[in-house]
């Protein structure tokens, strides 16, 4: 009773809206929130005043370095001003003497499923293959997870699910902790398609086929099968795998017809058609961890061996499988990556384009060093900044493509072999900004050609390159816009060379392999020997023997290209994509030259092409695709190829079927 008395007088004594109940001036009462007051307490306060004469000693007051109080005089005594951090108590140790332990398996209930680890939490409910299938009815929805191991759409040890159990390593595998991921893919191309086709030189598929150009319809077909295999130790939810060996062999078998002679064969007595194959390595590296340097798993790695690499996001400049070492990671919870990378690159098959390990490599270097930041000023973007140095010494190595066409050197001006050392600087975006879709890179080109192709004289590289695609998405469609710029040569025979060249490039950009330019092959028949317009599956009129063989080639028209097209999820599984660009050279100085022309118009025409991808199991699994594309030429494209059928377009239908296990 008296402790609520003391409460209450305390209530009294406090200021209301500034004015004391007694009506004299109010006095400031500190009662803080965090603080507590027990009985025992307020019944001290209760007690009658000290007697008279007899003074009570104000309790210590903290001070700081500066002399004022710590916590104010006026805070009752054993309460805690918010904030105020008292030092903490001794650790406390426990001691349990005579504890007894967990009791063992055996002594749980039999009639639970025990999980053998966290990858088959969920198969472990599966009854034994020939054993009581009544489980199946009781828990109706593990039929979902309850598949063949040879089932790539479920979990499954062969893919990299689940670990391999241990035991099952033939003793070379210490730990429980190994993974294998085993791949099969099948790849089929079927091509009708028409192109500018030379007529040959010393015999012709016709009598009196005399033209420049001929007929221009030919047919491919290439089934390509992959099989894989890498083995992992260490999980990958959330951490870099701590080992992983990885090798890919690739064989592809191919048939080409055409209806004029000394295109497939550089002998004009073989015939106008071709079936070949070939088996190669694609890939065949170690891939080791050398440290974690965050407690969130930011990481170093090393790679060494045939490995995959683009140095850009959409294969702008180099996108190969060759011989290298990679030094990679992260940093900064994976907003900053990294790449340190020299490659020795590979020769390649002819006809498949695949590498061949039992030749010796080229005299072609590449090093790169490129840095990746997520959320680059904004959220949704990231940066990349990079340096490449193309250093090529094949000056002296002449080669001749298994067809029998030399490849090197191109047999373009003077003939001769080349030296060159170009280096790459570029800076790309790729992500979004609000709901805009953005891709953008930009690269210069500069360094020396040691033998112009042209003048035979040393000269300066300095190319530039841009290419940027916007799209925005609406539902189930996206539209996009797209525009590219590689600079010409307006100036042949001095001593820069301003044609842009990649090393080598497979964009995905402006319809990718779908659009008529970007697929096909347009050789420069008339100016240059074996010389081709563009690259198959590129994007630079580069004016060189190939693509894969052959050297870069900075003596070049250039490339400019404006597009737009859009993307419809008409349903889950089914995709219709549709592009229309404008192609045009930047410059056709170097075009006049090798064609002995006066002049000759920039407009290479428009590129109209539409596709279809159904995946059927909405995975990645089975993916077929049929596209077309038509190339409507324009003037420049026109003065160049003329062709004897007088035919107004040029058309290519591309059907792809790929299978993945």
């Amino acid at each position: 009773m008296t402790a609520t008395l003391s409460l209450l007088r305390v209530a009294m004594l406090m200021p209301v809206h500034g004015i004391a109940t007694d009506g004299e001036v109010p006095a400031v009462v500190r009662f803080p929130l965090a603080a507590t007051v027990s009985g025992a307490e307020l019944l001290a306060q209760d007690a009658p005043p000290p007697p008279a004469g007899e003074t009570v000693p104000a309790p210590p007051v903290d001070h700081d370095a500066a002399g004022v109080p710590d916590v104010e005089p006026e805070v009752i005594d054993g309460r805690r001003r918010p904030g105020f951090q008292a030092q903490l108590p001794e650790e406390a140790v426990q001691e349990n003497p005579g504890a007894l332990r967990a009791p063992p398996p055996e002594a749980f209930p039999t009639d639970q499923i025990p999980v053998p680890d966290r990858w088959r939490i969920m198969t472990g409910l599966c009854p034994v293959k020939g054993g009581d299938q009544s489980i199946l009815d009781v828990f109706g929805a593990m039929r979902e997870v309850c598949h063949s191991k040879w089932d790539p759409y479920h979990q499954n040890v062969l893919k990299g699910d689940i670990a391999i159990p241990a035991g099952k390593g033939l003793g070379l595998l210490k730990g429980d902790d190994w993974f294998i991921n085993l791949g099969a893919v099948s790849d089929t191309v079927l091509e009708p398609r028409t192109f500018p086709i030379p007529v040959g030189v010393q015999t012709t598929a016709r009598p009196q086929s005399l033209d420049v150009f001929g007929k221009d319809a030919s047919f491919v077909f290439s089934q390509t099968f992959i099989a894989s295999a890498s083995l992992i130790k260490g999980s990958t939810a959330f951490k870099p795998p701590h080992i992983e060996y990885r090798i890919a062999l690739a064989f592809n078998v191919n048939y080409v017809q055409v209806p004029e002679r000394r295109v497939l064969h550089v002998e004009p007595s073989k015939p106008a058609h071709r079936w070949d194959n070939y088996l190669g390595v694609q890939e065949a590296f170690i891939d080791y961890h050398l440290r974690n340097t965050s407690e969130r798993y930011d990481f170093d790695s090393v790679r060494v061996g045939i490995q995959p690499f683009q140095a850009d996001f959409r294969g702008f400049l180099f996108n190969d499988q060759t011989l290298g070492i990679r030094f990679f990671g992260n940093r900064d919870n994976n907003r900053f990556q990294y790449n340190l990378a020299a490659f020795w690159r590979l020769e390649k098959d002819t006809n498949s384009g695949l590498n061949i390990v039992t030749e010796r490599p080229r005299d072609n270097l590449v090093f790169f060093a490129n840095l990746y930041r997520q959320d680059f000023l904004i959220p949704g973007l990231t940066g990349q900044a990079s340096i490449t140095w193309d250093r090529n010494r094949e000056r002296n190595d002449a080669r001749v493509d298994s067809n029998g066409f030399p490849v090197r050197p191109a047999l373009l001006g003077t003939l001769r072999g080349r030296d060159y050392d170009a280096v790459y600087l570029g800076t790309a975006l790729d992500g979004h900004i609000g709901r805009i879709n953005v891709s953008a890179q930009g690269y210069g080109a500069f360094g020396k050609d040691r033998n112009s192709p042209l003048t035979g004289n040393p000269a300066n590289i300095r190319a530039f390159f841009s290419a940027a695609e916007l799209s925005l998405d609406h539902d189930w469609m996206r539209f996009r816009i797209s525009g590219l710029f590689a600079s010409g040569d307006g100036n042949p025979y001095d001593n820069t060379e301003r044609g842009f060249d990649a090393i080598l490039e497979n964009p995905i950009f402006a319809g990718a392999d779908t659009s008529y330019w970007i697929r096909q092959t347009i050789p420069f028949a008339g100016g240059g020997r074996q010389i081709s317009v563009n690259g198959r599956n590129g994007i630079l009129n580069s004016l060189r023997s190939s693509k894969d063989e052959g050297q870069s080639n900075f003596n070049n028209p250039g490339t400019i290209l404006l597009g737009a097209g859009g993307d419809f999820d008409l349903t889950p599984t089914l995709r219709v994509s549709t592009n229309a660009n404008h192609l045009w050279f930047d410059k056709t100085e170097v075009l006049q030259v090798l064609r002995n022309e006066g002049s000759i118009p920039k407009s290479i025409g428009w590129d109209l092409s539409a596709s279809a991808i159904w995946r059927p199991k909405a995975t990645q699994n089975a993916v077929f695709r049929l596209s077309a594309a038509a190339l409507l030429p324009g003037s420049g494209f026109k003065d160049l190829f003329d062709n004897i059928n007088g035919h107004r377009s040029y058309v290519s239908v591309l059907a792809n079927a790929t299978l993945s296990f």
